[in-house]
């Protein structure tokens, strides 16, 4: 009784941890520190936001110096200035959690798996130069065709492990295991956003909400077929979402939410298993590119969603470039 006692005083996020791998979707280290994830992810969006915040100007500094010393034009000073900032905030990650970074390759190399390829190779050579292993560093790649196959590349002939973002459609997540990927990020948030847009229904009960079921469907599939790689949910609206995926590998939440969880000490209860995955009566299925470009094609919204998603890092890739090139143009 008293057992019992002691863990319903327990906050949702604390009980969340005892079932399920707290990742921090965020790159601000105050955040890490407070809410005391395992591991960390960072993309394009969170870097720029961080690099404007003037705590961590010292960082950015370093970074143009990097780029100042190591590039020949302008325009290589600030590719080497980014590649070196994203490795700098991962490095700053690890010394405050005990697992594992997410650094994201540049989104416009969605579609080239030979560029996809060298960037992370590069970026594991920064962490090495620096004292990081590449067993503690996943490197993130939007999950397009050319990006899998990047992937597979990494983790077959390199042993570097990889982090498979932007994934939106239960096809994404078959080629992702088939190609023998570390770790895939599907978007629970981005998904129900989709939907909430382009249907009639403007509210969800989180076990009806679209991105909890397909999150739930590819979690079912990894672990009734066997598959190794880690299903890890991401982009949340709520943390109704939250607590209906349970029991998940892993769940990445920002700080927002973290401190909803936090505040909060409703018991929850595992509601993803292996045990019940592997009960579901769900049929095994196979990718090659074609199939995997027809299904994605025919699925209306995780084509839209993953063109958004690179759009959107992109841009902020960009404006992330245009703030560095000032800086070194006016030193």
């Amino acid at each position: 009784m008293e057992g019992i006692t002691k863990k319903q005083k327990l906050s949702t996020l604390d009980q969340l941890k005892e079932i399920t791998v707290v990742v921090a979707d965020t790159g601000d280290f105050e955040a890490m520190k407070l809410y005391k994830p395992t591991d960390a992810t960072t993309n394009p969006s969170l870097l720029l936001s961080a690099a404007k915040m003037d705590q961590y100007n010292h960082i950015l500094k370093e970074a143009i110096n990097y780029g100042s010393k190591v590039g020949n034009t302008v325009n290589e000073k600030v590719q080497e200035a980014i590649d070196y900032l994203g490795v700098l905030f991962g490095c700053e990650i690890l010394k405050i959690i005990p697992g594992r970074v997410s650094t994201e390759i540049d989104a416009r190399l969605s579609f080239d798996t030979k560029k996809s390829v060298a960037k992370a190779l590069k970026l594991i050579q920064l962490y090495e130069q620096m004292g990081i292993q590449k067993e503690r560093v996943l490197i993130k790649i939007a999950s397009t065709w050319e990006g899998i196959q990047a992937a597979k590349i990494l983790e077959e002939k390199h042993n570097i492990h990889c982090n498979l973002t932007l994934l939106f459609s239960f096809t994404q997540a078959v080629a992702c295991a088939e190609a023998g990927v570390t770790l895939i990020s599907p978007f629970v948030g981005r998904i129900l956003d989709w939907y909430v847009a382009n249907t009639n229904t403007k509210s969800f009960e989180p076990e009806k909400d679209p991105g909890v079921i397909s999150v739930t469907q590819i979690y079912n599939y990894y672990k009734k077929y066997d598959y190794k790689t880690v299903v890890m949910g991401a982009s949340f609206r709520n943390i109704g979402e939250i607590k209906a995926l349970a029991g998940c590998d892993y769940l990445t939440i920002g700080p927002a939410l973290l401190k909803d969880l936090e505040d909060d000490d409703e018991p929850i209860s595992e509601q993803l298993s292996i045990k019940s995955a592997k009960s579901t009566d769900i049929e095994k299925i196979n990718i090659d590119e074609a199939k995997f470009r027809w299904l994605l094609n025919e699925d209306a919204m995780a084509t839209e969603k993953l063109s958004e998603g690179i759009r959107k890092f992109a841009q902020d890739s960009k404006k992330l470039e245009d703030m560095i090139k000032k800086y070194i143009n006016s030193a």
